[in-house]
């Protein structure tokens, strides 16, 4: 069992916390999303088959709509251009369906 240092984890917290503030800005922007909207990024175990270890969850709240959650199958370090678009084209569909 590897143990790791205090200094070491907090450092690798604000690294995590600094790349989930610059993805969440980056995809608030290409939602168009404004102070009455909320938005969450996290990293979560994925328990799929044939999924990464860990995979990127974005939820959308928008003011008077459902809560929308999307999945980016990959940890956050690794999210791109591409993804993000991807969500944008998801929400889009998603609103113009009317469901969650």
């Amino acid at each position: 069992m590897a143990f790791i240092s205090l200094r070491a984890w907090k450092a690798r917290s604000a690294e995590q916390a600094a790349l989930a503030a610059r993805l969440k800005a980056e995809v608030a922007a290409a939602l168009g999303l404004d102070a009455a909207d909320a938005l969450t990024i996290n990293a979560i175990a994925c328990p799929d088959p044939g999924c990464p270890d860990i995979e990127t969850v974005v939820l959308v709240m928008r003011a008077g709509e459902p809560t929308r959650a999307f999945r980016i199958r990959r940890p956050m370090e690794a999210v791109e251009a591409a993804d993000i678009a991807q969500v944008v084209v998801e929400e889009r569909e998603r609103r113009a369906a009317g469901t969650a």
